[in-house]
């Protein structure tokens, strides 16, 4: 009968500091301890799993136990190494922190540690796994841990320092083991199977070195599982992937392709048969995941670097270097953010396939459209208040309004030397077309930023207005075009003018709440209806915002006449002749009286606002009511 079967994790475990692989910092600060005999009393290595942590501690063990030692080349064939080697050690304990967390079993340890090595120099205890002790166990190895006996060494490794008490941590040499490279892994793989006699590919063995996370012992386990598959046929990637539930690169790079190019039909086709082939949906997402991230790297990373983090061959790379070519990284983070969001629905839910179907019908339709420079034309579309639609939104970017030729143009070019020009300009002359013309040339020569009046052409739609106009005088007759009566009294509570022209209106509201009102509301269309009657136009350009520091305050100056002021008397006493002869008829004692009284209200409730609040004064304004005594 054959022997018993031996894993090759095992099998091919290090038995000397040199054998070490992907730790050099190490072996060179044990050896050289070794070397000038500065031998402490506890070390703690941390590092994740399977990157060596107890295979080190046994080496160390060995090294200072054996015969010949301490040394750092144990002979191994003394009766202190043969046990170490076997793993039944009388001076080596090993003991697991998991299995014996409670104060008890410490005090059990403490008790031993008055006992002498039996073969070699030192009692050395190895605690696996330190972290999951007890707080109570954690304090009963204080005193001892910080001044045991001379022949005792204590080896403490964990995959979780943080956990491990600090009072600890500060008695012991600590050592963190690094996660060993997929280059020095394959290497020793190569080694193994070549020892072993296994036919295996090397992108097979970067397929197992990328599936390890940098821990050796996982490669080995892997590689030892893969082992009887060989045989004529080298051991393949495909091989590993059916072994291991994974996504072919191929398959990956199709389903790819179709959400990239927003063919969510195709996708889905794809998708049935990843799931039919015994795919589970949380596997077909983290696959996906690791694909999309390999082309975020290829998008963003240097050639040099791209290998050693994606791991792929030539053929592989290429493919993704075609694929990036069409999407932007934007577009990549946004897909991988979707896949994490839908691989954590899936493990929530009762019903992962349906999760599976709609998350690769959103990525198919994620990428349609959010491209960066639509999403520019888009916002450039939007802040020209072309808003109506998408299409509407493209158009207004991809062709702009034709620049109008404005009055302010022809006042600033070199023709407008004098006031008279601009008194002139509010009748067009017949030859405007030649002066234009000249102001043309005239503003290439001199301003070259001048450029919109080449494409001059007076908007039939819109009356001029004149520039020259005090903007106080704009504003009153703003609000005159305010069709309903509380809009007009709250803009003339709160608003202030900042800027009144044909092309640009901007009007400042001193109240976020009001704000919103003429910004969304319903507010804004009387607003943008006034504008259109005052500048006669049908597009009007009008900004409400909150006021800035730069803003200038502006009274309304009304060219109206107010309504009661012009039909009320000054006094009964004086009795304008000129209206007297308009009205064709001369008012009765009671219509004089009648009007006296109602002027004098009139003049109260001027001198009233000042004693009441803005709001109250507000109210009255809105209402047309009057202070009572």
């Amino acid at each position: 009968m054959n022997d018993k079967y031996i894993p090759l994790y095992r099998k091919y475990r290090p038995q000397k500091l040199d054998e070490l692989v992907g730790q050099e910092h190490i072996k060179n600060a044990l050896s050289n301890a070794i070397k000038l005999n500065k031998i402490s009393h506890a070390y703690l290595f941390t590092g994740p799993r399977g990157t060596g942590k107890t295979s080190t501690a046994r080496i160390f063990a060995k090294s200072l136990n054996c015969k010949n030692g301490p040394t750092i080349d144990p002979c191994g064939e003394c009766e202190s190494c043969i046990d170490i080697a076997n793993a039944v050690p009388m001076d080596v304990i090993e003991i697991d922190a998991a299995s014996n967390r409670k104060v008890e079993d410490t005090q059990n340890i403490l008790e031993k540690i008055l006992y002498a090595p039996v073969y070699g120099k030192y009692k050395i205890y190895i605690i696996d796994e330190v972290h999951m002790l007890s707080n109570t166990a954690f304090n009963s190895l204080l005193k001892t841990l910080e001044e045991p006996p001379a022949n005792v060494i204590f080896i403490l490794a964990t995959t979780e320092v943080h956990k491990v008490l600090d009072t600890i941590k500060s008695r012991c040499q600590r050592f963190d083991f690094r996660r060993i490279t997929t280059s020095d892994i394959v290497k020793h793989l190569r080694y193994i199977s070549d020892k072993e006699g296994i036919n295996i590919t090397d992108d097979a063995l970067f397929t197992i070195a990328k599936n390890s996370a940098g821990g050796m012992r996982d490669s080995i386990a892997l590689l030892d599982q893969l082992s009887v598959l060989g045989g004529v046929n080298a051991i393949t990637t495909d091989d590993i992937n059916k072994l291991l539930g994974r996504i072919s690169f191929d398959v990956l790079n199709k389903l790819t392709s179709c959400i990239l190019s927003s063919k969510p039909q195709d996708a889905i086709e794809m998708l049935e048969n990843i799931y039919n082939s015994g795919n589970e949906p949380v596997q077909i997402f983290s696959n996906l995941l690791d694909y999309l991230k390999n082309l975020l790297i290829v998008k963003n990373c240097r050639e040099e670097i791209v290998f050693e983090l994606t791991q792929l061959n030539e053929a592989q790379l290429s493919e993704l270097k075609n694929q990036v070519k069409e999407v932007e990284t934007h577009q990549l983070v946004a897909l991988l953010d979707k896949c994490a969001n839908y691989t954590k629905e899936i493990k929530l839910t009762n019903n992962p396939r349906l999760w599976l179907e709609v998350g690769i019908i959103d990525l198919a339709n994620l990428a349609e459209n959010t491209k960066l420079d639509d999403l520019q034309k888009r916002i450039s579309a939007l802040e020209s208040g072309n808003i109506s639609s998408n299409q509407q939104a493209v158009a207004a970017y991809k062709t702009p309004p034709t620049p109008v030729m404005k009055k302010e143009v022809i006042s600033k070019s070199p023709v407008a030397d004098d006031e008279k020009h601009i008194d002139e300009q509010k009748n067009i002359p017949d030859d405007i077309d030649n002066r234009v013309d000249e102001s043309v040339e005239h503003s290439k020569e001199a301003k070259p930023d001048v450029k919109v009046v080449e494409d001059f052409s007076p908007m039939p739609k819109s009356q001029s207005i004149d520039n020259g106009e005090d903007i106080s005088v704009l504003w009153g007759k703003l609000l005159d075009n305010i069709t309903s009566p509380p809009t007009k009294s709250l803009l003339k509570q709160w608003a202030n003018p900042v800027e009144l022209s044909a092309e640009k209106t901007i009007i400042s509201i001193n109240s976020e709440n009001l704000l919103k009102q003429f910004v969304e509301g319903n507010k804004r269309k009387v607003l943008t209806e006034a504008v259109n009657k005052l500048f006669g136009q049908t597009d009007s350009n009008v900004i409400v915002r909150l006021p800035q520091s730069g803003d200038k305050q502006v009274k309304e100056k009304s060219s109206l006449p107010k309504p009661k002021a012009a039909l009320l008397p000054p006094a009964p006493s004086i009795v304008d002749e000129k209206v007297l002869s308009d009205e064709e008829s001369v008012p009765t004692d009671e219509e004089i009286q009648e009007a006296k009284e109602e002027a004098a209200s009139e003049a109260v409730v001027d001198k009233i606002p000042s004693m009441h609040s803005d709001m109250v004064n507000m109210v009255v304004d809105l209402f047309d009511g009057k202070f009572l005594d």
